[in-house]
């Protein structure tokens, strides 16, 4: 299955990049193809959000564009498919945070751990756009920029291993983000880092490569890593979003009105992908625990953050540009904080 995986992402970039060449990205009836790549399956939420947004788009503007969504890697892994879009080879990806570091270091903020101090605070910072777009437009430079994001739960750590306190971590094999901020947090865990594409987690921990992994409850059956690690411990050391990155030269080509249109199906995506988090995240947990026998373990969360209650400080100080970011997420925080107590 992995190789014909590739081989199908080999066989469309090559065909994409031979019609970039060509001029001809467009069908027999002259409409401008939009091609989308993510990592998910056709049942995740991002991918039914990005069913509205192909909606909306063909609803609107259905004469110009055609929108077609490669979900599971078909045009691989997340980096490379960023690159593709940078090219302009294609136009829109699903991607995490810690894939954007390396274009512009603010991003590095999310995988900080327990950066939020609940998830309405996390929701509350996304959810400002007006904040949010100033992020966006940090990787212009680089060709690409952030339309919206997408919620993908808070993340915690599933091995083939019961974890119950950062003792248990040390020495076991963890893959996580490749992000320099995500190695270092599970390092400060005492677990072994080992940054990996997403798509190959499975075999890595069915092979023993890895003792276990770091994500949301949806990994656990979307993914169906449930199959090969049947621990689950809620420590939620990060609350890491998901964004939609488009490409820049085709955002600067549309008119005002496309553009208007095209971010209005982004915030659309979003709103349809929020309503089908919640949802899928509790039948997540029901298929996992019976129907994989997967156990869920409800942790001491203090414990996890003591374990690396420096590399928030460590962050900061070797990373200046996520200050004002980090400042602004703690007054949220504070406010969430000061709702809960009255």
């Amino acid at each position: 299955m992995k190789r014909v995986k590739k081989i199908i992402a080999l066989v469309l970039c090559a065909c994409m990049f031979t019609m970039l060449l060509s001029g001809c990205a467009s069908v027999g009836n002259g409409k401008r193809i939009i091609r989308i790549s993510h990592a998910q399956s056709e049942s995740h939420p991002e991918h039914i959000g990005l069913l509205k947004f192909k909606e909306y788009i063909e609803e609107n503007l259905g004469d110009k564009y055609e929108v077609q969504i490669y979900p599971n890697e078909l045009l691989g892994g997340a980096q490379k498919a960023i690159e593709l879009t940078q090219t302009g080879a294609i136009d829109f990806v699903v991607a995490g945070t810690a894939n954007l570091e390396t274009f512009a270091d603010v991003y590095e903020i999310f995988s900080m751990p327990y950066l939020f101090t609940s998830e309405e605070a996390y929701h509350a910072t996304m959810m400002d756009t007006e904040y949010m777009n100033n992020v966006y437009k940090s990787t212009d430079e680089a060709g690409f920029r952030v339309l919206t994001w997408y919620n993908a739960g808070s993340r915690s750590f599933y091995a083939t291993k019961p974890i119950e306190t950062p003792e248990d971590l040390k020495g076991l094999k963890i893959r996580v983000q490749q992000s320099p901020a995500s190695i270092k947090m599970a390092n400060a865990f005492g677990a072994a880092a080992s940054p990996m594409s997403f798509g190959e987690v499975y075999t890595a921990i069915q092979q023993g490569v890895i003792d276990g992994a770091e994500n949301n409850e949806l990994a656990l059956t979307n993914n169906k890593h449930g199959e090969v690690a049947k621990y689950y411990s809620y420590n939620r050391h990060q609350m890491v979003p998901d964004m939609l990155i488009g490409n820049l030269k085709f955002l600067n080509g549309l008119s005002d009105e496309e553009l208007k249109i095209f971010e209005e199906a982004a915030a659309l995506s979003t709103e349809v992908e929020l309503e089908e988090w919640d949802d899928q995240v509790e039948e997540a947990k029901r298929i996992a625990e019976e129907e994989m026998g997967v156990q869920f373990i409800d942790v001491d969360v203090q414990l996890f953050k003591d374990a690396v209650s420096n590399v928030q400080q460590e962050m900061l100080d070797n990373n200046p540009s996520i200050q004002d970011l980090y400042d602004h997420i703690q007054e949220i925080n504070k406010q969430y904080e000061e709702k809960e107590g009255n």
